[in-house]
């Protein structure tokens, strides 16, 4: 046979028999040994199917190195899934780090022989992280449940699992001194200001703040397509972003890039800003905390969770709850009460002197 004549991925060899065999052999791939001669319909056939990975399907990730029935095993099926593969790229890339972490400790266990008390075992021993063991014990659960999918359990036995749920201001929202000590470092004009005022005058996430660019500004604001949720919004333009944009150039496809010139990925935008933010004087600040920073403003003048879901595009009054958690709550009590924020209680002494009080009448028994 002559090798330069055979399709892409097929090659020829002879076997220990000393036999000529044609194998299909492609990376991510299971090998295939042709049965019919090369080029023959037959042959064709075969390799078509090949291509289509019907002959020699995809090897799943992790596959090889696993043992049938592992947990190792499981989430390199997992990870194929349509269950899994339906989810947005950004949720994908979270759960895949936090699957690769649990199959590094626990890889090699049984899955037909965890129980319940080994699985709090595991949340247990994570007590110092408490929201890392509660992201991890969900992720166990959608895991356990893919397994009675797949008729390796009968039973999930993660369910009814409690986590630590932990209540904690999670990342950390700007206040208006950190607001104002950001603007004083970095000056109108710096990307560093720049990539500040977008994120905190748009309420979007880093996927978002780093494909703005000129195309998508109008009179009407600043056109959103979300990357997380697909959701589309139409930002109007603030005053402090116009003053900053004004001193932007219409140079490049997006309003930041990096010191070579190219768009920022989501990732590297963070940890820049991040930079950012220690150079300043704010470690504790980061991007996220810009957007969270947005809604308590809107949540602080008074706006609805209607009109602050049609900035962040959140799609539940829970979502926007957590983040105007760090509104004023001073603030927010003189308002409900139809009190101007900077309305001053001149006649507090006099109130309590007179308190006013109804009189309680006893009645004859």
């Amino acid at each position: 046979m002559n090798r330069k004549r055979l399709p892409k991925y097929v090659s020829e060899f002879r076997d220990r028999h000393g036999k000529w065999r044609v194998r299909f052999r492609r990376t991510g791939q299971d090998d295939y040994y042709f049965r019919s001669v090369p080029w023959s319909p037959e042959f064709m056939q075969e390799y078509q199917a090949c291509i289509n990975k019907e002959n020699a399907p995809a090897i799943a990730i992790g596959e090889a190195r696993n043992v049938h029935g592992t947990f190792g095993w499981l989430i390199a099926m997992y990870l194929i899934s349509p269950e899994f593969l339906r989810l947005k790229q950004s949720t994908q890339f979270v759960q895949r780090s936090s699957y690769d972490r649990f199959r590094q400790k626990h890889g090699t266990k049984r899955i037909g022989t965890i129980e319940r008390q080994h699985i709090k075992a595991i949340i247990g021993g994570m007590h110092t992280t408490p929201h890392a063991a509660d992201n991890l014990l969900d992720l166990i659960k959608k895991l356990m449940a893919f397994a009675v999918d797949m008729g390796i359990r009968r039973d999930n036995p993660a369910i009814g699992i409690r986590g630590f749920n932990k209540q904690t201001d999670g990342i950390h929202t700007w206040t208006e001194g950190e607001i104002a000590k950001f603007r004083e470092h970095w000056p109108i004009g710096s990307k560093q200001r720049l990539a500040m005022e977008l994120a905190l005058n748009t309420a979007q996430r880093k996927s978002d703040v780093v494909e703005m660019g000129w195309q998508h500004v109008s009179a009407d604001g600043i056109a959103v397509v979300q990357r997380k949720t697909g959701t589309r919004l139409l930002i109007p333009l603030t005053d402090d972003l116009l003053v900053v944009l004004k001193n932007t150039p219409r140079d490049n496809l997006t309003f930041l890039v990096t010191e070579f010139g190219k768009p920022f990925t989501a990732a590297g935008f963070g940890n820049w800003f991040r930079d950012c933010c220690n150079q300043a004087g704010l470690p504790q600040c980061s991007l996220h905390g810009l957007r969270k920073a947005a809604a308590r403003r809107l949540a602080e003048s008074g706006k609805s969770n209607q009109q602050i879901k049609a900035m962040t595009g959140h799609k539940t009054d829970y979502e926007v709850a957590r983040y105007t958690a760090a509104a004023d709550q001073k603030l927010l009590a003189r308002q409900a009460l139809g009190m101007e924020s900077e309305q001053k209680v001149s006649n507090l002494n006099g109130r309590l002197d007179n308190p006013p009080h109804k009189s309680l009448k006893r009645k004859d028994t």
